[in-house]
């Protein structure tokens, strides 16, 4: 994309060319932790925005303001109604219901919850295509945003901290709006096993998505993360390969190997290779002890809105497999993978 890139004042405006030779402005929202204390380990913290009334936005961009070493990993979430009106509540869905007497305790968002931007292991900014962008406020269900960090380590007395996140926004329409599918699983992993943690999803909404960019997200167990579109036919299942990467590098959106359009019936599916040394079992949690396998996908419909099902979770091993799955898979990928 050409840009005729102005910085006009402490906002950072940025005026931006379309290939057609319009010109819009894109403007710069420093959504950040308000000097928090993280008081206890695994911490998850967030924190909203309320979008303008009667105004809508298109986010076409994510420069992320934070280090691996303060903050775990960092999600946005998109709400029709946040999880709590305090300014900073404690938000690990998953944690235990120990009183904070510091934080009070909610889920990110009340109602209308979707990721819309998630960020790991120092991963880098991310722009979105040209004439896609996230719609909110105004003829959109994301009313609110919803910065969550995880800390992993307690800081010290008086230490604060304001990781979070540049979005890069604009008023101009844009005719592609984005959207983002989670899949992911529950589980356990057995101690001293290679575990393959798999699931899929059929997609049913009369929709066609064209993925962009993937995420992978594990802990330290994960070895390697894969997504596939899966296309069924009397001849036989068609694996396409949207992304692979080892999640042990950053944890950032990728462009997908395959761009092909997704349309309904079409599956996705997607898989994570965990190796665990440990001699304990290892369950899907929240904090850093637990394991994670998730695959978020990015993409955009044209003059449409972004699919309404939104994540794919299967119960994951011992129960999942996709050679167990009612929908009988045939030429399911290869399982192997140099574990060092």
């Amino acid at each position: 994309m050409k840009s005729c890139i102005t910085i006009i004042s402490a906002l950072f405006a940025i005026t931006v060319l379309f290939g057609s030779g319009i010109c819009y402005e894109v403007d710069t929202y420093e959504f950040l932790m308000p000097n928090v204390w993280p008081n206890q380990d695994e911490l998850y913290l967030c924190t909203p925005i309320r979008i303008v009334p009667n105004s809508h936005f298109y986010i076409v961009g994510f420069k992320p303001n934070a280090t691996m070493h303060t903050a775990h990993h960092m999600l946005l979430y998109g709400c029709s109604e946040p999880g709590a009106n305090d300014l900073v509540w404690s938000c690990g869905e998953m944690q235990n219901n120990d009183i904070d007497s510091r934080y009070n305790t909610a889920s990110p968002c009340q109602s209308g919850s979707q990721y819309t931007y998630t960020r790991g292991r120092d991963a880098p900014s991310l722009k979105l295509p040209e004439d896609v962008g996230f719609l909110v406020g105004e003829n959109s269900p994301i009313k609110y945003l919803v910065l969550q960090v995880h800390y992993m380590h307690k800081f010290p007395e008086g230490q604060t901290d304001n990781s979070g996140v540049l979005l890069q926004y604009t008023t101009e329409r844009m005719p592609r709006q984005a959207g983002v599918f989670l899949l992911g699983t529950s589980g356990v992993i057995a101690p001293n096993r290679v575990e393959h943690m798999e699931t899929a999803c059929t997609l049913h909404e009369d929709k066609v998505i064209h993925p962009f960019a993937f995420r992978p997200h594990t802990h330290s167990l994960g070895r390697e993360v894969s997504g596939y579109v899966v296309r069924r036919a009397s001849s036989g299942d068609e694996w396409r390969l949207l992304g692979r990467r080892d999640p042990q590098e950053p944890q950032m959106f990728y462009p997908v190997e395959d761009m092909d359009p997704i349309k309904k019936n079409d599956v996705l599916a997607a898989r994570c290779v965990m190796n665990n040394t440990h001699e304990y079992p290892v369950k899907i949690g929240a904090t850093n002890n637990d394991e994670m396998c998730n695959f978020y996908l990015m993409y955009w419909v044209q003059n449409d809105t972004p699919l309404a099902q939104k994540y794919c979770f299967s119960a994951g091993p011992p129960y999942y497999y996709w050679n167990r799955a009612v929908e009988n898979f045939d030429r399911i990928p290869d399982r192997d993978i140099n574990i060092i």
